[in-house]
């Protein structure tokens, strides 16, 4: 599992997308989100830089937390 910063996840609608986008790279990925602290952590046979692009292409910058 690895644990990403996302700054602008702000809503459903975020999560929605970023969850959309990863599981179209990765259909077994399992992803859970805290707005809170505005993070995501996926368990996903993918590694970190492919993940960090699949966010992106959500629409989203991302980091490794």
């Amino acid at each position: 599992m690895t644990k990403f910063s996302v700054p602008k996840m702000s809503c459903g609608h975020c999560t929605a997308a970023i969850e959309k986008s990863v599981t179209a790279a990765d259909p077994t990925a399992l992803l859970s989100f805290d707005l809170d602290t505005r993070t995501v952590d996926i368990d996903s046979a993918d590694d970190a830089a492919a993940l960090i692009a699949a966010i992106k292409e959500a629409g989203f910058e991302a980091t490794a937390a």
